[in-house]
């Protein structure tokens, strides 16, 4: 690293993610001096486990079905999906040479199915673009003067100027990969409000007897509708996806995907419960399944209640139903009654997982809360309390469901950041 004392530049990214990555790219395709600033030894890290390992790009899906799969602060982010949504994502990457391709859900991958393509294309273009990159340099906060940001201060002491400066350090999700809340007290030593932080995307735990037993760890089950209700009577979200048992409680895409409504709920109030009903048997619908067994009443009266539910369902899971509806598995079917019949419906079409909360932050892949976005400006992802202070990423208050979806948040807010800061430090009374 140079001598940052007598180092001068236009615009500072602080953070080598997918977000900072995006601004330092496009800070310095607008003419700007750039350095990006990134305290661990390598650049796009968390980028490269992403995607199951594969980096999910993003999302193909039109703009209004992005926005309603961005349960934090999805109108705030409008601005910034409009002006560089996922089509000019893809484009940008196929204009560094990765063919893309689409997969079920609109999740866009690179063809190579490597996120170490994407990495290194990335990585690549910064470098050509003439950026300067600055690893293992750990920042210690912002250096301001008269209501405007000057520049950063590193750990080892040393300040290094510019005049506009862009925090991408992320949240507080996957600690390994360096997100670990570094910016949160330079946000507030500078006069931003901080969501206090909380886990999305994450498992959900639950101390019902089958998952304290174990009786369905591992289980899992394929495009099944999960609602989540507060006090059996509010509906908090419907997701769909796929499901898995665990010996916590729920994991899986649909599981991820409610967690964002659990943690919220569980922050705003004090007292409730949470149910997740799951769905099953989605294709069957109630009334076929109510006849089903009515059928089954009749024509084959001697066998064992047991036998039959595990002909449409996953033995273990059918064992926990008629459990849970008090039916003796050995039973034989022409015992039941229609009130039987009516709840071995009820337990299959909505089967009850009473949700205790989320696995911790550190275990979340993405993280809620962080800077208020009451505070930055839509328009440029500018500080409305600093000059020349940007933000973009997860380190803001904003956050979007897996699925190629959170990605496309920190790629949209990064262009933003990057161009708006560059614009700003190389004209900068255009912004007095």
């Amino acid at each position: 690293m140079p001598d940052a004392k007598t180092e001068e530049f236009d615009v500072i990214v602080v953070g080598g993610g997918p977000s900072g990555l995006f601004s330092a790219i496009f800070a310095r395709e607008r003419g700007a001096r750039v350095l990006l600033v990134e305290k661990g030894n390598q650049l796009g890290r968390k980028l490269g486990i992403s995607g199951g390992g594969r980096c999910n790009v993003t999302n193909a899906k039109p703009l209004p079905e992005l926005m309603d799969n961005i349960p934090g602060n999805a109108r705030f982010l409008h601005s910034a999906l409009a002006r560089f949504g996922n089509t000019d994502i893809m484009r940008f990457f196929e204009g560094l040479g990765i063919g893309l391709k689409e997969e079920d859900r609109g999740r866009v991958f690179p063809r190579s199915d490597k996120a170490s393509t994407v990495v290194s294309a990335l990585v690549n273009s910064v470098y050509e673009r003439g950026v300067d990159v600055w690893t293992d340099t750990p920042v210690r906060g912002l250096c301001q003067e008269d209501g405007a940001v000057t520049g950063i201060r590193l750990a080892n002491g040393n300040r290094v100027s510019a005049k506009a400066v862009i925090v991408a350090t992320g949240g507080c999700s996957v600690p390994k990969t360096g997100s670990t809340g570094d910016a949160y007290p330079w946000a507030k030593s500078a006069g931003h409000t901080i969501v206090d932080p909380y886990p999305t995307e994450v498992p959900l735990t639950s101390n019902d007897w089958f998952i304290r037993e174990r009786t369905l760890q591992g289980l899992s089950l394929k495009a099944v509708p999960v609602t989540l209700w507060y006090n059996e009577t509010k509906r908090l979200t419907v997701e769909e996806g796929d499901l898995i048992f665990t010996h916590f409680g729920l994991s899986g895409p649909v599981a991820l995907r409610c967690s964002h409504y659990v943690s919220t709920s569980l922050r705003r109030k004090k007292s409730g419960n949470l149910t997740a009903s799951v769905d099953a048997l989605p294709l069957m619908a109630s009334e076929a399944l109510a006849e089903t067994w009515r059928r089954w009443r009749r024509d084959e009266p001697r066998k064992q209640v047991g036998t039959l539910c595990r002909q449409i369902l996953p033995d273990r899971l059918a064992d926990v139903i008629i459990a849970e509806t008090g039916i003796p598995s050995s039973s034989q079917v022409a015992n039941l009654n229609n009130d039987m019949i009516t709840r071995l419906v009820k337990n299959t079409k909505s089967f009850a997982v009473h949700i205790t909360g989320t696995l911790p932050l550190s275990q979340a892949t993405v993280t809620g809360g962080g800077v208020s976005v009451k505070e930055i400006d839509p328009r440029t992802m500018a500080s409305k309390l600093v000059r020349g202070l940007y933000f973009c990423g997860e380190v803001m208050d904003v956050h979007a469901h897996t699925g190629g979806y959170n990605i496309t948040v920190a790629f949209s807010t990064g262009h933003l950041a990057g161009e708006s800061a560059a614009e700003f430090a190389l004209d900068p009374v255009c912004f007095t």
